[in-house]
């Protein structure tokens, strides 16, 4: 049996730490407390239930969707467009925003998700992941706009992410630190199980696509080269790479033994600053990061501070271990 904090007594102490809280927020993680444990359970019966393979669709993105993309962005929508807690919602899996239902009362906030990240793994049952961000929406309007949601990374009131790994894991952040929660299958609940997750200053782990090498500007390819040469080059210790192709398992490592993530810039592609999308990922991600510590960046500038220019921004990504995050910045900045 179970014990120890759930996440709902998580969530309630928190509110009762701020002065006039409405309580609306509080339901509102809850809703999508529930909307993941929904979204792990069909990711956990896979081929069981028939949901593995592609969906015969394409997103606003032109990547084809799989079966449980789709199941996913569904769940999230019907569990949170009820409730009177939002204002309109995003999916990296829908063209346009979602306004809330008319017959449903709105509510004073926004959400943005991706529903099921690192999606390609979903056949070959390696970790994935949901990821949401939380916005307030402006006052005194009657209908939320695209241009609502177009609010830079530090305006998140709470980012978070949810791992279906071995175990399911909801990490979650207000800007009062980061802490994780295992939901435990027999009771249906989520319990404190990382308090105050921290990424240490310091790594000897990194991760990164190696297929693009050919394609990095030249700060990335300096600074790859350099722990590939291990303890004797420059760096005078030997490093291990990883790469999962899924941005929740490779934040989670992070998060849990440190690291750096590296999606950079690259040529492979000039119409795209990047390969991950700021609202969706970035962002989410990189309060999350910070609040643990860690540093973000796009190897130019912090990515909580650039001004979003649409729905399905994509930028770079660097974050992960202050000081090699620090150090790629520093490439940048030497050879710009």
């Amino acid at each position: 049996m179970s014990s120890g904090i759930t996440i709902t007594q998580f969530i309630i102490e928190e509110q009762r730490r701020i002065p006039g809280a409405s309580g609306e927020f509080t339901l509102l993680l809850n809703d999508l407390v529930s909307a993941t444990k929904v979204i792990a359970n069909a990711v956990n019966k896979g081929a069981l239930a028939g949901v593995l393979g592609a969906a015969g669709s394409s997103n606003v993105q032109g990547e084809d969707q799989k079966k449980l993309d789709v199941i996913s962005n569904d769940v999230m929508i019907e569990s949170t467009n009820w409730s009177g807690h939002l204002a309109a919602m995003a999916s990296e899996e829908m063209d346009e925003i979602l306004p809330i239902p008319a017959e449903y009362p709105k509510g004073k906030y926004l959400l943005l998700f991706d529903p099921l990240d690192g999606s390609s793994n979903i056949d070959v049952n390696i970790s994935v992941g949901t990821i949401f961000s939380i916005l307030k929406a402006p006052e005194g309007k009657s209908a939320a706009t695209t241009e609502d949601f177009l609010q830079p990374g530090t305006q998140q009131v709470c980012a978070g992410y949810a791992l279906y790994g071995p175990s399911t894991m909801l990490v979650i952040t207000s800007g009062h630190g980061v802490n994780g929660f295992t939901l435990d299958r027999n009771v249906g609940e989520y319990y404190l199980t990382h308090p105050n997750m921290q990424v240490p200053d310091d790594t000897q782990e990194f991760a990164i696509n190696a297929s693009n090498a050919r394609f990095w500007e030249a700060p990335v390819k300096r600074y790859v080269d350099e722990c590939l040469a291990g303890k004797e080059g420059p760096r005078a210790k030997d490093f291990n790479m990883r790469w999962v192709a899924s941005m929740v398992a490779e934040v989670h490592r992070i998060l849990t033994r440190g690291g750096i993530f590296m999606y950079p810039r690259d040529t492979k592609d000039p119409s795209k600053a990047g390969k991950l999308r700021l609202m969706y990922e970035a962002n989410p991600m990189s309060f999350i990061v910070e609040q643990a510590g860690g540093v973000c960046s796009t190897g130019r500038e912090r990515i909580m501070t650039l001004p979003p220019s649409g729905l399905h921004q994509r930028v770079p990504v660097i974050l992960g271990s202050k000081n090699e995050v620090d150090k790629v910045v520093q490439y940048h900045k030497d050879m710009d």
